[in-house]
């Protein structure tokens, strides 16, 4: 078999490969890219795990790149499992292995079709989410389903978080899933109609917190947004990144009324008003600093009564 996959969430799923009864004979993955604050060209973290368990890598510039198809054809591969790979693979990769090209998606298809499934459902407020593998095919996640599994999303994850426990809970679906087709004992089922929802890539300026929203959307698309592309906001016309958030309640004392945007600093918090209740700053980071505290940021920066993040 042949594995595509270029992130560190598909990490899990190929060590479970190389660990299992499949033969892992090549792995695709996406080339060198610049990282880091100097820039330097670093490999993926699957090239990484590829070489060292000393499989041969595949960087191709493109899917369509006519040395990826002659190579795929002489190896032959019953299989291709793909996780996270960064391209649409074109359809005569598709038309290639006898069992197909398994995906393993990290939502319960067809909701979160999309490049960013596990953000899109902590930001609309999901209670649970799961894997899907399912087969390619050219449209977008449309492919016939193989296995799912269900994965509850806790009140206070991060899209880092729980992006993390699906890829290690995934791999497992998708070396059973790998077996199941081996054995000829599992058969693909269309995915329903209904209840397809679309989980695009995630923008900066899809990260920028609107105050006047209520207290737990804000919290829910700092959470959606962490680690990556970041939450964000403005202070002074300069950027803040923000951290996760915690809604205040009446358990947490009376904050008052606090205006959308508008800083409250207390002696060992620091709240912001939103259209519902007030939510506390966690960590946050200024512009070329260190993530810090919310309070220790406060005692730096000194916020005048009713300054406002916008």
């Amino acid at each position: 078999m042949v594995f595509a996959g270029t992130p560190e969430v598909a990490v899990p799923s190929l060590t479970a490969l190389l660990g299992s009864s499949h033969e892992v004979a090549a792995v695709v993955t996406r080339p060198d890219a610049r990282s880091g604050r100097g820039r330097r060209l670093r490999p993926s973290p699957v090239r990484v795990v590829a070489e060292e368990a000393g499989v041969e890598v595949l960087t191709p510039t493109t899917a369509r790149d006519p040395g990826l198809l002659e190579r795929l054809t002489a190896l032959q591969p019953d299989a291709c499992a793909v996780v996270a790979y960064g391209a649409l693979v074109p359809p005569p990769l598709l038309a290639l292995p006898l069992h197909g090209w398994v995906n393993l998606h990290f939502s319960l298809l067809p909701a979160w079709r999309g490049a960013a499934p596990v953000q899109h459902a902590i930001i609309a407020g999901d209670e649970v989410t799961g894997a899907t593998t399912f087969l390619l095919e050219e449209g977008l996640d449309t492919g016939p389903v193989l296995g799912t599994l269900t994965e509850a999303i806790r009140p206070t994850d991060t899209a880092g978080e729980l992006l993390d426990r699906l890829s290690r809970v995934g791999a497992g679906l998708l070396v059973a899933t790998l077996d199941g087709l081996e054995a000829g004992a599992l058969r693909a089922r269309p995915q329903p109609a209904d209840g397809v929802s679309l989980a695009p890539k995630l923008t900066v300026e899809d990260a920028r917190v609107d105050w006047g929203r209520p207290g737990y959307a804000v919290d829910r698309l700092v959470r959606g947004c962490t680690p990556a592309p970041g939450a964000w906001t403005t202070f002074r016309d300069a950027r803040l990144r923000l951290g996760p958030v915690r809604p205040v309640t009446d358990a947490d004392g009376d904050a008052g009324s606090v205006p959308p945007g508008t800083l409250l600093v207390e002696r060992s918090r620091v709240l912001v008003g939103t259209g519902s209740g007030p939510v506390e700053l966690g960590e946050v980071r200024p512009e070329g600093r260190r993530p810090m505290p919310a309070a220790d940021w406060a005692r730096g920066v000194r916020p005048e009564p009713g300054e406002r993040l916008t």
